[in-house]
């Protein structure tokens, strides 16, 4: 074949599983379920309003998502998503509110905050060989206390207009809140894809044993993966500040399902070695179409948690049964179990004599 032959081949190949792909699927679903609702709604859906709010309150579930996801990737599971957003969010509140610290460094210290409690969690982890499971469970218990401890029984409101200002803007329709998410997620794809870090990080997730052969150590990337999904949690803490009137000790309260259900169903496995950042992306987009259609024709919002859990439960379910499948492709191609080889007969073993000689 020539190089022209290769590289439309090539192409061909690529278009083909791309057709195939988690990420096409819910492509499509988003597609439709956005026309159907702009439908649904007699158009107004689609108009300026609808779509600026639907976009606005769309940011933070991509961004705790993408939290959960980078955690995932190296077969860890973070219980504080929550938590660690309501924390930094009701921090961010007091710091402007309570202390008169300006905006800009109100936000800059709840998110760097969100950082370094990721990082003290990913420590933690490697320092005690707990399974971070149980570490993250004790995490969002304390950082409850310490929300509370923040905003008790109040609403923290009357805050920076210049973040309020920032929550609102939307030029084009478009608001800023979610293009920060956007970026973030853009940000985060080229590390993990383009850079030497994220490759190792991907690494030590999908083959431990085999990255440490390499020279890659694991718990670096245990206590990166945490760092960065504290990274992203304040942000996510700072779209969520921006877009609400107020934030109290209810903020992050239902954020941790959400936080699964978009990676898992964007195509991440639990076992650790992959992500999907431009599945999860698209995978909140159609859990904020879900809560949409909630909204507009009064559904009762437990029959929605049903149906992400049920769809979630369906995927991770789906994925095992497709590894499966492979892995048996991959024992015998055609399906049937390989020939036994036959026994040999085992040779006749020589008797040393007292002399040294063999009979």
């Amino acid at each position: 074949m020539t190089p022209l032959q290769d590289r439309k081949a090539a192409a061909r190949s690529a278009l083909h599983r791309f057709s195939r792909s988690t990420t096409t699927t819910l492509l499509g679903v988003v597609i439709v379920g956005y026309v159907a609702l702009g439908v649904s709604s007699s158009g107004t859906f689609f108009e300026g309003p609808s779509l600026r709010t639907f976009l606005q309150y769309l940011a933070t579930p991509v961004l705790i998502g993408l939290a959960q996801m980078v955690a995932l990737s190296v077969g860890q599971l973070n219980l504080a998503v929550g938590a660690l957003g309501g924390f930094s969010a009701c921090l961010m509140g007091v710091l402007m509110v309570d202390a008169g610290v300006p905006a800009g460094l109100a936000v800059l210290i709840g998110v760097l905050g969100a950082t370094l409690i990721g990082l003290i969690t990913g420590l933690f982890i490697v320092a005690t060989r707990i399974n971070g499971f149980i570490v993250t469970l004790g995490t969002m218990t304390i950082l409850l206390g310490a929300q509370y401890r923040l905003s008790g029984t109040r609403t923290i409101d009357g805050y920076s207009a210049t973040l309020r200002d920032f929550g609102r803007a939307a030029p084009l329709n478009i608001p800023l809140v979610f293009v920060t998410a956007l970026v973030s997620a853009g940000l985060l794809a080229a590390f993990m894809y383009r850079t030497v870090a994220g490759r190792r990080l991907l690494a030590a997730g999908g083959n431990p044993l085999a990255a440490k052969l390499s020279g890659i150590s694991t718990d670096r990337q245990i206590v990166l993966a945490h760092t960065l999904s504290g990274l992203l949690i304040g942000i996510a803490a700072l779209t969520a500040t921006a877009s609400l009137p107020g934030v109290n000790r209810s903020v992050g309260g239902d954020w941790l399902l959400p936080s699964f259900a978009a990676p898992i169903i964007g195509g991440v496995a639990l076992t650790g070695g992959s992500v999907a950042v431009l599945g999860t992306v698209l995978a909140a987009f159609v859990m904020r179409l879900i809560d949409t259609a909630r909204a507009q024709f009064s559904l009762d919002p437990s029959w929605v948690n049903f149906l992400i859990g049920v769809v979630v439960l369906g995927t991770v379910v789906g994925g095992r049964i497709h590894q499966s499948h492979l892995a048996k492709k991959v024992v015998s191609p055609g399906g049937t179990p390989p020939p036994t080889p036959p026994e040999e007969t085992p040779r006749p073993t020589a008797v040393p004599t007292p002399t040294g000689e063999a009979r």
